[in-house]
């Protein structure tokens, strides 16, 4: 069966990720990626907010920083929320079901990896 909603995008993180934790122990990690975008007009850059979640969230928060450059797939997902001050906006995101780091990262305090890392087969 076809994949209608699918996303991939590829891009820096703006900041290093923030993971919680919501009911019932699962976590959710989110990041801001900064994907640009050429046209012959001018070149820009779009800021798109990444969701992972459970195992892929943990590991999202644990090697990933501020200036990583991943290519992430996953769906778009809008969801509706209220401002404080009561007024009804739409968020959209990407929920990510696959994460590949591209830039060198250092996996441990021992050992750095030039190779791309897949890190949403680790789970």
């Amino acid at each position: 069966m076809p994949r209608y909603n699918r996303v991939t995008l590829v891009g820096n993180l703006v900041r290093d990720p923030e993971i919680r934790y919501v009911a019932g122990g699962n976590a959710v990690t989110n990041f801001t990626l900064a994907v640009n975008r050429k046209s012959k007009e001018a070149d820009s850059v779009d800021y798109i907010d990444i969701v992972a979640w459970d195992k892929l969230a943990e590991t999202s928060n644990t090697y990933l920083k501020k200036g990583t450059l991943v290519l992430v797939e996953g769906r778009l997902a809008i969801r509706p929320y209220e401002s404080k001050g009561g007024e009804k906006h739409k968020a959209a995101e990407v929920v990510i079901s696959l994460l590949q780091m591209l830039s060198r990262a250092k996996i441990n305090d021992n050992a750095s990896n030039a190779e791309p890392q897949d890190l949403s087969r680790a789970l």
